[in-house]
């Protein structure tokens, strides 16, 4: 019986990096109806902005407060990740609503770009990056506003973000001879992130052990569901985001800023994808593709929970991640070692990562065979929306 406890909690634990990973899908897929296939990558800045943290504070001036690191990483992470899924909303997915098909194969390059980013990244490629977006950003607003009201206005739109390019890569190029300047920040590798002391430990509760990490774990995702659930009912954008959500002309209409609640939903959704990226660097080492390890089991949490339900995303996330775990770990043969001999030989056959993951893709679309709204469907206005 103490085998399947720590069995059901080590499942928990993966539940709930799952729930934190798909909650800001939830936010972007659900309410906004967009398909973003670079909010993998989006967790992967999260992590990498831990390493970063992480070694600001491991040695220097300010390694007696490295114990606390983590603690600071968070907000780190989602400032990091939110910004990134800022800019992508305003550069790229403004231009694409209403068009899935465009923004699925949009994000899918970003998710490739973001990759190649962090393998080859140095302080040259970032400084002519900034510079570049900086210039972009600025360009309209350095320019008579007559200039954007022509018939060639979108051309000029164009041109101002390739032009700013150039300037970009023209800088990064010269500060590119300065070899401090040119190594790279990481490399293709995976890297460690070093736990605080408090979170190596474990907890005993009788015969039950429980990693501090994966306490934290859940923890963070109860703060986080707490956060969002407040921000969406309570706050007066959360209730802008709703409304939008349920009726956009009306909104517009009714003198709702619908173009900046789409820049704060997408935000929020891509900072918390950040926050994910902390928890996930606490199980394991973290790399490049870190983001195709997660992205399908995000978009299948957020449809098997429910569009734009975030209880559906709770449940299915830790549904998934305890199935999962208890299937491919191989838990099951410990646990009931009398089984049958044909349940046992299916049970072995599933027992690896990858078949559990076949598992759970089938009987989540036998599942969506009966209920193609998934566990919570939508209803009244929403589904009329």
């Amino acid at each position: 019986m103490d085998l399947l406890y720590e069995t059901l909690f080590n499942g928990l634990a993966i539940g709930a990096v799952l729930v934190l990973a798909a909650l800001g899908l939830a936010v972007v897929f659900g309410l906004m109806g967009v398909i973003n296939m670079a909010h993998g990558e989006l967790m992967m800045l999260g992590a990498y902005t831990t390493f970063v943290v992480q070694n600001l504070f491991k040695n220097g001036p300010l390694e007696a407060l490295f114990p606390a690191y983590i603690l600071l990483a968070i907000p780190a992470a989602f400032l990091v990740s939110g910004l990134a899924g800022l800019l992508l909303e305003k550069t790229v997915i403004r231009r694409l609503y209403g068009r899935p098909l465009e923004t699925l194969l949009a994000t899918w390059g970003v998710s490739l770009i973001l990759q190649q980013f962090v393998r080859s990244v140095s302080s040259a490629f970032a400084i002519g990056l900034v510079a570049a977006v900086l210039l972009g950003i600025v360009f309209p607003r350095l320019t008579p506003p007559g200039w954007w009201q022509r018939r060639w206005t979108p051309l000029l739109g164009v041109g101002s973000w390739v032009a700013a390019a150039l300037v970009g890569i023209v800088l990064a190029a010269l500060l590119g001879g300065v070899r401090a300047l040119d190594q790279p920040w990481f490399s293709a590798r995976n890297i460690d992130v070093t736990a605080p002391q408090w979170l190596r430990g474990s907890i005993e509760l009788g015969a039950l052990t429980m990693p501090t990490a994966r306490l934290f774990i859940i923890a963070l995702t109860v703060v986080a569901l707490v956060a969002v659930t407040w921000f969406l009912q309570k706050s007066v954008w959360g209730i802008r985001i709703r409304a939008v959500t349920q009726n956009r002309p009306m909104s517009d209409c009714l003198g709702i800023p619908t173009e900046k609640v789409d820049a704060l939903t997408f935000l929020v959704g891509s900072g918390l994808a950040g926050v994910a990226g902390v928890a996930v660097t606490l199980l394991g080492s973290v790399g490049p593709n870190l983001g195709g390890n997660y992205i399908v089991d995000c978009f299948m949490v957020v449809v098997l929970g429910g569009v734009g339900k975030l209880l559906g995303t709770v449940v299915a996330a830790l549904g998934i991640g305890v199935l999962s775990y208890v299937v491919g770990s191989g838990s099951l043969l410990l646990v009931w070692p009398a089984m049958p001999a044909g349940i046992s030989e299916t049970v072995s056959f599933f027992a690896t990562t990858s078949m559990a993951k076949v598992l759970v893709f089938a009987v989540i679309v036998v599942f969506l065979q009966f209920r193609p709204a998934g566990l919570f469907p939508q209803k009244g206005r929403l589904v009329e929306a």
